[in-house]
């Protein structure tokens, strides 16, 4: 006599199933894949490196102080020199931080990302976070490199600094850190945007058209205005001496630190209540 084997029940075989869980470590793992995956990614992040040190020991090479012929006097010495591409790369950063973001929107993939992340926000933070780290990482080694490489330019001449020097430091280490803020500003705007074209406007009218505007404004109001401009704030900490206009060093950054988390603040929204 035999017995027979009852069959596996429904929820004896859903048992045997491996069980996904979606965690922050995994997100950011798949937003570091995707960055490699494409090589325009690798080539911005290089030319932004590429714009510091070509700009920067260009500037320090040709710079012939004044006299005939001669250029006006550098304020901030050797570090205003190395410090000379950062315009240039912040573009870089900024425009690779937009297309991050936008892009997966432009070729659809952002669907596929969110049904793999329901929450949706996890992918905001991992691309904030891993792109953050990577761009204020790479801004701080060329900044770093062009710095060495220009006082061993100026040798010799009486702009010449050295990291121990008062400031040089805290300025070397600010300029990183706006850019790192910068590349954010970037994803923010791609998410919030959704737009490559859109974010890229957006970014450079900012940064480079704003100021320029601002300096049309009445002098009485002009003043307390300008300061306090995303480009202008951020940039406050790169300066060895500040300018009678300006804001301290690390108020400068917590301004533009807060231009980002307000931007941020607001994809963060859009991501969150409205569909792909």
């Amino acid at each position: 006599m035999t017995t027979a084997t009852a069959p596996s029940t429904a929820a004896e075989r859903k048992s045997d199933r491996p069980v996904y869980k979606v965690t922050f470590t995994k997100v950011l793992r798949s937003e570091w894949g995707k960055f490699l995956s494409l090589r325009s990614s690798l080539i911005a992040l290089g030319l932004a490196q590429v714009l510091l040190l070509a700009v920067g020991l260009i500037a320090a090479a040709v710079y012939t102080p004044g006299g005939e012929g001669g250029q006006p006097e550098i304020e901030d010495g050797a570090v205003g020199l190395a410090l000379t591409g950062v315009t240039f790369a912040e573009l870089a950063l900024g425009v690779l931080g937009v297309l991050i973001a936008a892009g997966e929107y432009s070729s659809g993939t952002i669907r596929s990302t969110l049904a793999a992340v329901p929450k949706r926000l996890p992918v905001l933070w991992a691309k904030v976070l891993f792109f953050g780290v990577i761009a204020q990482g790479a801004a701080m080694g060329g900044i770093l490199m062009t710095f060495q490489i220009g006082e061993m330019i100026l040798k010799d001449d009486a702009l010449a600094m050295s990291l121990t020097d008062d400031g040089v430091l805290r300025s070397l280490v600010g300029a990183s850190l706006y850019l790192g803020l910068v590349g954010v500003w970037g994803v923010a705007l791609g998410t919030l945007l959704r737009s490559t074209a859109g974010g890229i406007a957006v970014l450079v009218g900012i940064l480079l058209v704003l100021p320029g505007l601002a300096g049309l404004l009445p002098e009485s109001i002009r003043d307390d205005v300008t300061p306090y401009l995303p480009n202008n704030a951020g940039q406050a900490v790169m300066h060895l001496h500040q300018a009678s206009d300006s804001l301290a060093p690390w108020a400068g950054l917590a301004v533009f630190a807060g231009w980002v988390a307000l931007t941020l603040a607001g994809a963060a929204y859009r991501l969150a209540r409205t569909d792909a």
